[in-house]
């Protein structure tokens, strides 16, 4: 968790990923009718920590019990946090606003508050790196990231599941939306069945408002995020066609080095997850 005292838009016809609308879910799922008040988080960090070696078992189990409601009653967003493969000591979360200007007063909130006040000390000595952080926005509306229901402890007892995909594109400043229209043309071939849009993302320009959490500065970014039904998925369809597209979108020349792709499992209590029974609908 980070401490205080630490120091782009248009239409693509042929793009339907972003464009995805949950259907309701059998009787027997979770419903997603439990969350039509929790859509439209515009403002959104994209964080990705560093924990201390062996340590980041028990950093997500701190998390998931203390912080993502905590943040909802103040009126952020914890869309959903995971554990990023290949890398042990790395736990990356996403967290929205309904505003810019919201941001700084619901940090103030939490992080002067007294739940933080109570459980800093413990968390910070396991977390020496909280200063990755992208500021992000959609592309255009309808491409955000999907508030799911939160994990249902008695009918999802095994906790979160599926995979959440990411590929992080350093574009070219003033060349986002050149960049952006070659890169839905490549995105619209992970549709399929087992595999969900959550997200396509570009960077939002605007002044750090609350300068005691830290955002980079050395974007503009572009950040196309997945929902993966399983490994079999993952490894046998999507990363060929992700690999295809990141040497398709390096070839443009409107990148400023290699895209990154990130392949995360989410922590139990994830909010995004592959859910079972709801379907994209486009």
């Amino acid at each position: 968790m980070s401490r205080p005292t630490s120091r782009l838009a248009f239409a693509s016809a042929g793009f339907l990923l972003g464009t995805v609308i949950w259907a309701q879910t059998p009787p027997h799922s979770v419903s997603m009718d439990t969350v039509k008040h929790l859509q439209d988080y515009p403002v959104i960090e994209f964080r990705r920590y560093v924990t201390k070696e062996g340590e980041r078992p028990h950093f997500v189990k701190y998390f998931d019990t203390y912080f993502p409601e905590a943040f909802e009653q103040l009126g952020a967003m914890v869309f959903g946090q995971f554990l990023e493969r290949g890398n042990p000591n790395r736990f990356t979360w996403l967290r929205g606003y309904k505003e810019l200007s919201a941001r700084p007063v619901i940090c103030s909130a939490f992080y002067y508050g007294p739940l933080w006040k109570e459980h800093r000390a413990k968390v910070n000595a396991i977390l020496p790196d909280s200063d990755n952080v992208m500021l992000l926005r959609p592309l255009r509306p309808g491409q955000g990231i999907p508030v799911l229901p939160a994990v249902d402890p008695v009918i999802e007892g095994e906790g979160a599941q599926g995979l959440v995909a990411a590929q992080i594109f350093s574009v070219q400043k003033g060349q986002e939306e050149a960049f952006a229209k070659a890169a839905e043309l490549a995105f619209a071939r992970y549709v399929m069945p087992s595999v969900r849009s959550a997200g396509l993302l570009v960077s939002l320009e605007a002044t750090n408002n609350f300068p005691q959490l830290p955002i980079r500065e050395d974007g503009p970014f572009l950040v196309w995020m997945g929902l993966v039904r399983d490994d079999a998925t993952l490894n046998g369809r999507l990363l060929p066609l992700m690999e295809e597209a990141e040497r398709t979108l390096m070839a443009t020349g409107l990148l400023r080095g290699a895209p990154e792709r990130v392949v995360m499992d989410s922590s139990p209590r994830s909010r995004l997850r592959w859910l079972a029974g709801t379907e994209p609908q486009p």
